[in-house]
């Protein structure tokens, strides 16, 4: 567009005619410059709230405009009459109803957008009159555009009518009523149902109907449900749903209507209707079994949905009817089937993932009768979920190693996360199977492992290990009497692939807190997790498992320090593990240590942070770069977790309160903590690092973290360090103020200021942290604002 025909932005343009409209719209969308089109955009907004836009909207309608511009024209209508309605006068509601009539006739054969937003803005001004000033609008609706005239054909008039009908409700949905009124016009459209519900049936049964007219009927039909139509009153309507199912064109949008009527939460009101429903879903199995063998995913997919939505939404209802007992089983069974549909989840078929809610819902209705009835839906149901147990297990299996390879990054997540799916639904599931759950499950990997004549897929073991990991993640197994037997035969599994290995691993990580009961198990599979730390691949599920085992069976690990600490030096000093796994490694490693006597604590803290400690004092010489800061952070990071978790002190306590076993080293000899000994060595170098990086946050964020997290483990033990690190901390903050000094500061205050020894260099340090802090804030935003970034 030419720069005089641009809209200006000043007030003084805000003239709101029909050719600068057309001229906006003209630049809005061909303007190849964005600040003319927001310009455009902005002014145009405007123009659609004056009091101008009853007279261009009119005019913008006219034949000879483009469907753009009549679009802008058809959404300034119903922006005042939505949004402004209270500036229409009483008497002007008559003659505005007659031209959107009219408008609606027009555009009945024209642009489709056009005309939804023509029907639209009439819906609008049904909603604000009804029920005084239009009584019976939809009835009106009806007869007008059922009558001859405008020289438009039947087809078109009905397709028109219909859009408006179904725009009618979703308008309701969306529109700014005030709440007294929503109540009025809600009851108001509610007994307009009668006028609209014998035209759908009239529409969708007739055989000449075309293709095009029964989609906008069952679009229509979808959203009048949503505004609680009574499914009584529907059920003619859904079942002629249910018969527009085999249509292809149609099977959507009936797959919609039928899923909304039945989904109303009054539906469950209407006992015998949703009882003939039963044998009309069971009536599609035929239309799914084929669907499935023609791997058509879409019609899976949509019967599916109808089967949960009918099971999910009136679970308790249908179990109630005790005379429907076998139809209603018959919906579990094919719910089931869709939940064991064929083919690897996301890529061959996308349907089971629907049914995994269902189950928590038929678990928990069942679960919540009283006792004797509860007993006898066990009898009936408990085969039902053992089942579901052999499905979930099934479709948990990963493909062949070929099929997995050539998936998207995008499907392995689908996939991942619909395992953890699974997952939590064995778990609950657990709930009303129980113990025999797992002896079940144990009895399926035992044969499998142990029949030497028929090869196992590693995908079938996976599978199984999976789902005794599920539950004994959450759900206490320790009284269980087959995890004896699974920790005997986890050695025995071949471990040829990297999925079935984590899994391996993650089970292990599961079961720590039972090891910890059962320490003579563990020689059993230790030396798998040692072994898996050399694996880059298993990177996340060894070292968590170890970190696991660490935490729950410290008081046991004595005999297999050495050799832990070994491994995880070796793989540590190869960087064989990313930044996060080698800090979870020395949370592991400072859990170990803390069950040892002192003096092995230090030997094993000297060899295991020496080589860290040299590189800091070469990297301390270099000059500053962003290479030798990520190497000073990532060793200060190790010794942080390594001195969060290596507390001797808990060991007296957790032993005299049972809840770990007796402590089995000798009570430390008196001296100092060896984080203290470690850190008093260290401190020198710390300094010095400091010195260099005192104005980089990270660096010093680091370097904080170190004293915090062994200050909030050693809590009084850290008294050695207060007066020496008070101030270190004290010159840190009068340089350079940050907010991890501040942070230290305040656990140091929390924790030594009531004592008399420490008294003076706490009180020192907090009154040299409160004079720069408030000397800060005195001097203006611009210091505040740099402490901030800082």
């Amino acid at each position: 567009m030419e720069t005089p025909g641009r809209i200006a932005a000043t007030p003084d343009a805000l003239d709101f005619t029909v050719e600068n409209v057309e001229k906006a719209l003209h630049q809005l969308y061909y303007d190849p410059n964005i600040e003319n089109k927001n310009l455009a955009q902005k002014w145009l907004m405007q123009a659609q709230v004056s009091p101008q836009a009853w007279q261009f909207c009119w005019a913008l309608l006219n034949p000879d405009k483009v469907p753009e511009i009549q679009y802008f024209g058809a959404s300034a209508l119903h922006t005042k009459i939505s949004r402004y309605w209270s500036d229409i006068p009483t008497d002007q509601y008559e003659s505005l109803k007659t031209q959107l009539f009219s408008q609606i006739t027009c555009f009945s054969s024209g642009s489709k957008m056009v005309l939804t937003r023509l029907c639209v803005a009439l819906a609008s001004l049904a909603l604000n009159t009804m029920p005084e000033a239009w009584p019976g609008a939809v009835a009106e609706m009806v007869r007008v555009f059922q009558e001859e005239g405008g020289g438009v054909d039947g087809r078109a008039r009905c397709l028109a009518l219909l859009e408006l009908l179904t725009v009618l409700p979703e308008e309701f949905q969306t529109s700014r009523l005030p709440q007294y009124r929503k109540g009025q016009v809600r009851g108001a459209l509610g007994r307009e149902w009668g006028s609209v519900c014998p035209l759908l049936q009239q529409l969708l049964r007739r055989t000449d109907s075309p293709g095009a007219v029964k989609a906008r009927v069952l679009r229509c039909l979808s959203s009048w449900v949503l505004l609680d139509v009574p499914l009584s009153e529907s059920e003619g309507l859904v079942h002629d749903c249910f018969s527009a199912l085999p249509d292809p064109e149609l099977f959507d949008t009936a797959v919609e209507a039928i899923v909304n009527a039945i989904s109303q939460p009054d539906s469950q009101r209407y006992v015998n209707t949703l009882l003939k429903l039963v044998p009309q879903v069971l009536a599609l199995q035929e239309q799914l079994r084929e669907a499935v063998q023609n791997g058509d995913m879409e019609t899976c997919h949509g019967i599916c949905r109808i089967a949960v939505t009918l099971g999910e939404n009136h679970s308790r209802t249908l179990l109630e009817q005790v005379d429907h007992w076998q139809s209603f089983l018959a919906l579990v069974n094919m719910i089931m089937f869709c939940t064991g549909i064929p083919g690897h989840y996301p890529v061959n078929e996308t349907t089971s993932s629907l049914t995994l809610t269902f189950w928590y819902t038929l678990q928990d209705e069942i679960m919540s009768f009283e006792s004797d009835k509860q007993a006898v839906y066990l009898q009936v149901y408990r085969p039902v979920y053992f089942q579901l147990v052999d499905v979930l297990l099934h479709k948990a299996q990963f493909p062949s190693d070929q099929e997995y390879a050539s998936w998207s990054s995008d499907e392995k997540e689908q996939f991942r996360i619909y395992r953890v799916d699974i997952s939590d639904t064995l778990m609950y599931v657990y709930e009303m199977l129980g113990a025999e759950l797992l002896s079940n499950l144990y009895d399926k990997l035992g044969r499998l492992l142990t029949n030497a004549e028929q090869p196992t897929s590693w995908q079938h073991t996976e599978a199984l290990l999976y789902g005794f990991q599920s539950i004994a993640e959450t759900i206490d197994v320790n009284y269980s009497d087959v995890i004896p037997g699974l920790i005997g035969l986890i050695p025995r599994i071949n471990i040829n692939n990297v999925q079935l290995a984590d899994t391996v691993m993650f089970t292990i990580g599961a079961l720590a807190e039972w090891l910890a009961d059962h320490p003579v198990m563990l020689s059993s599979v230790l030396p798998l997790v040692l072994q898996a730390l050399g694996n880059p691949d298993l990177s996340v599920s060894s070292v968590s498992t170890l970190k696991k085992i660490c935490r729950e069976c410290k008081y046991d690990l004595p005999p297999y320090a050495t050799n832990i600490v070994a491994v995880s030096q070796e793989v540590l000093i190869k960087q064989i593990h990313k930044t996060s796994q080698c800090m979870w490694l020395m949370q592991a490693l400072g859990f170990l240590l803390s069950a040892l006597p002192v003096e092995d604590i230090l030997r094993n803290l000297h060899s295991l942070i020496t080589p860290y400690i040299q590189q800091l004092e070469k990297l301390a010489d270099e000059t500053p770069n962003p290479s030798n800061k990520l190497a000073i952070i990532h060793i200060l990071g190790l010794l942080s977790n390594l001195f969060t978790t290596l507390d001797i002190s808990k060991q007296d306590d957790e032993s005299a309160d049972g809840s770990a076993p007796p402590v089995k080293t000798a009570p430390p000899p008196p001296g100092p903590n060896p984080v203290v000994v470690v850190l008093q060595q260290v401190f020198a170098l710390i300094q010095t690092v400091l010195s260099k990086w005192l104005n980089d946050s990270q660096v010093v964020e680091a370097v904080c973290a170190i004293f915090e997290k062994s200050v909030k483990t050693l809590l009084h033990e850290f008294a050695p360090m207060v007066s020496q690190l008070s101030e270190m901390l004290g010159q840190m903050y009068s340089t350079i103020p940050q907010a991890s000094a501040l942070d230290l500061t305040r656990q140091m205050v929390h924790i030594f200021a009531s004592e008399t020894d420490h008294f003076p260099p706490i009180k020192a340090l907090f009154e040299l942290v409160t004079s720069v802090t408030l000397s800060i804030f005195q001097q203006g935003p611009q210091t505040e604002a740099r402490f901030v970034l800082v």
